[in-house]
């Protein structure tokens, strides 16, 4: 064996100091000690990984070991979970397979790690993104063992924690995956800490410097938040010692991904966000039978020093959520006047809500959990869904999403049963819920004894009684007022089996009617009937004679028999190049680039004109954080990067994503949409107007303002060359006395 080199010495030890570091953290868990088998994964995966180095330099070994350590210390699992941990990567990038880890270590560590190990080849065929793939191959195997969700968590917390050293295009790709996917998910399994985190870093290098600006806001306004901290929790900390508790009394800032997503949402500055602050008073109840009563006395309690908000206690006690938390939440009105929510919770609670699940479930070692009821629901969801998956990678990421992330509402059966639903559930929803049968047969339903709709929103403590009819069929329309991912699924499934017996009936159909006419189906036969019944191709053709929704008839038979001479015309033109005039007019003007992912995309104004496409969706403009989408005719499509269509691009298809930077100089314009609203008073639509035309020299597109009971609010479409542009406008506007909010919005 060759000697080894300082450097290797060095990293060695590094690498045995981070394994004991380990070792001492599990030592100090309340788990059973089996030093054993996690020394001789460690070993193993040490072995395996040998000589292999990460993008940033380090030895590959010290991400597994940093995974482990997450899984020991932030989500508190045990040996089994860390052996995984410690194993996840060997099997994808060395020699080792699945069976080689069962043999060595059993098959629980062997499955867990097969769940976290990357597949390849298609479950929705090659048009497929392997993130997709991956997430389903990793929910299979978690309605087995939940432990393979969370060490894939902490897997994409370590590897967020050390994206700096990826390339920009896989920096999007790997934090909008996480926006959209792994920070739920953590939300869902109650892991508030680490949910936290994803946002914030994934945030960090989507919008580097708006990141960079609140936190600066957030650090210059901090000693003003401690004064008021102080202030609200001194006179409470004087109560809860005359009740003779043991608590503590933390503050709690808002994240910065929170911030930045209440700026957009109520299209507010950060100066305006009153919520940054609150206040968690964890506490040791007298006895576990007194915990809940306790959460009640210190609600009491505090309720004597500062006035509660009447709508907005959230007993989260009585009624735990589906990942298990429990707290009181409460919000009072502090002395200056200002509303701070207190979230008051045991330190159980307080377990169960910075360690989600993993908190309350105890491991029996070679066997399963014990039974939670609201996590088998869970689990139960995700395998219906996986028994009926969409054929579309985008599909099944949105069906998954839809209802494993949704906060819940309560709602009874006429019996006085409780349900358990996901925010934003229909009464359609709900008869889904109850039964396929019942859901596509139902016709309206009754909330609380009144008539409503399929498309009634239920809300939590509503009585729900489904009515159905024999006659009734499930409606296409259906799909765009089912929110939970069942009852999508279910209908989604049952149009797609209509749908196939009507496309075989309307081939009969059509086959039947040509041979009547004495023709034969061909291409021309189906690009005329298309035509003259403006469906987009033949599938869609073929369903609607199949459903009879179109009756092939004497128009039909016109538009098929025109003159042969006609049709020799046509031959000949086509042969001797008279149809070329026709191409050379339809050609699309955008080239297809042929482009090296790696490359960053500089957006000139020549290219912006010629190859890329800005995307509908979106309108982004020069200033705009944005990023490239290589699409399947291999055009160049730019979105911004915070786009809901470009969030699910980064997560479905990443290796298509491209960095980008802008590169014009103020000679293209783009249309943009400018929100104003304010007080309503003589000669404002003049000075709107002044300031934007006259002032800054821009052009206005259009502009609509309405009043109502004083307040004016409308909507300018004008054209600008970029995002400071923008931000002029925006910033002289608000100088207008009675104008009180100014941003951009989309249409």
């Amino acid at each position: 064996m060759d000697n080894p080199t300082p450097k290797e010495i060095a990293e060695e030890e590094i690498i045995n100091q981070t394994f004991q570091e380990l070792l001492t953290d599990y030592l100090a868990t309340k788990h059973r000690k089996r030093i054993e088998i996690i020394t001789k994964a460690f070993n193993f995966a040490n072995q395996a990984h040998k000589g292999i180095k990460r993008r940033s330099g380090e030895p590959y070994i010290m991400h597994p070991l940093a995974v482990a350590k997450i899984v020991c210390n932030e989500i508190g699992l045990g040996s089994t979970s860390i052996c995984a941990a410690l194993l996840h990567d060997v099997v994808e990038d060395t020699d080792y397979t699945v069976e080689d880890i069962e043999n060595i270590f059993g098959p629980k560590i062997a499955l867990i790690v097969d769940g976290l190990t990357k597949i390849s080849g298609g479950i929705f065929g090659d048009r497929a993104s392997a993130q997709a793939e991956n997430f389903r191959k990793l929910l299979l195997t978690m309605s087995n063992d939940i432990r393979v969700i969370l060490i894939k968590i902490a897997d994409r917390l370590h590897n967020m924690r050390t994206l700096g050293s990826m390339p920009p295009n896989k920096q999007y790709k790997i934090a909008g995956e996480t926006l959209y996917i792994y920070a739920p998910l953590a939300n869902r399994l109650g892991l508030y800490k680490i949910k936290t985190e994803l946002e914030d870093l994934s945030f960090k290098y989507e919008h580097p410097s708006e990141y960079e600006e609140i936190e600066k806001k957030l650090n210059a306004t901090a000693a003003e938040r401690d004064k008021v901290f102080k202030e609200f929790t001194d006179p409470i900390r004087k109560e809860l010692d005359k009740m003779g508790l043991k608590y503590r009394i933390l503050a709690r800032v808002k994240s910065i991904y929170s911030i930045w997503n209440k700026m957009q949402t109520k299209h507010v500055p950060f100066e305006e966000i009153y919520d940054l602050l609150a206040v968690r008073i964890i506490f040791e109840p007298r006895n576990l039978e007194e915990e809940l009563n306790d959460c009640f006395d210190i609600y009491v309690c505090i309720s004597r020093i500062y006035k509660p908000h009447p709508d907005r206690l959230r007993d989260w006690v009585s009624h735990p959520k589906a990942n298990g938390y429990q707290a009181l939440h409460v919000t009072l009105m502090a002395n200056n006047g200002q509303w701070i929510e207190v979230q008051i919770r045991s330190e159980r609670m307080n377990d169960v809500a910075e360690q989600g699940f993993a908190a309350h479930w105890k491991y029996k070692e070679g066997g399963g959990g014990e039974d939670e009821g609201e996590l088998e629901k869970w689990l139960k969801t995700i395998k219906e869904i996986l028994d009926d998956p969409q054929p579309d990678s985008m599909d099944f990421l949105d069906t998954i999403k839809l209802n494993l992330f949704a906060s819940e509402i309560f709602v009874f059966t006429p019996k006085g049963e409780l349900k358990t639903m996901p925010q934003n559930s229909t009464a359609l929803d709900f008869a889904f819920s109850l039964h396929t049968d019942i859901g596509s047969h139902c016709i309206g339903a009754k909330v609380n004894h009144k008539l409503v709709p399929l498309s009634y929103k239920l809300q939590s403590g509503d009585q729900v009684e489904i009515l159905t009819s024999k006659s009734q069929r499930v409606q296409p329309q259906w799909e765009a007022f089912a929110t939970t991912a069942r009852a999508r699924a279910r209908i989604a499934a049952i149009l797609r089996k209509e749908r196939r017996a009507n496309h075989k009936a309307g081939e009969i159909l059509l086959n039947e009617f040509l041979k009547q006419e004495e023709m034969h189906l061909d291409e021309r036969v189906i690009a005329k009937l298309c035509k003259l019944h403006n469906f987009k191709n033949e599938d869609e053709l073929l369903v609607a004679i199949g459903a009879k929704t179109i009756i092939l008839g004497d128009d039909d038979r016109n538009e098929l028999k025109e003159k042969q001479t006609s049709n020799w015309k046509k031959y000949l033109m086509f042969s001797f190049g008279g149809g070329n005039k026709d191409k050379q007019e339809n050609k699309e003007p955008q080239e297809k680039v042929k482009i090296n992912p790696k490359q960053i995309l500089k957006l000139t104004e020549e290219s912006l004109q010629k190859k890329y496409i800005m995307a509908d969706c979106c309108h982004p403009i020069p200033g705009d954080d944005v990023l490239g989408y290589v699409d399947e005719n291999d055009r160049i499509i730019i979105h911004k990067r915070q786009c809901p269509v470009a969030a699910k691009l980064k997560s479905s298809y990443g290796n298509r994503i491209l960095a980008t930077e802008w590169d014009t100089h103020k000679e293209l314009s783009f249309l943009v949409y400018i929100y104003v609203k304010g007080i309503d008073s003589i000669g404002l639509l003049n000075e709107i107007t002044q300031v934007v035309s006259r002032q800054l020299n821009v052009n206005i597109r259009k502009l609509v303002i309405e009043t109502n009971d004083g307040i004016f609010e409308g909507k300018i479409q004008l054209w600008v060359h970029d995002v400071e542009d923008v931000k002029a406008i925006c910033d002289n506007l608000k100088k207008i006395q009675n104008v009180k909010l100014v941003t951009r919005v989309e249409e």
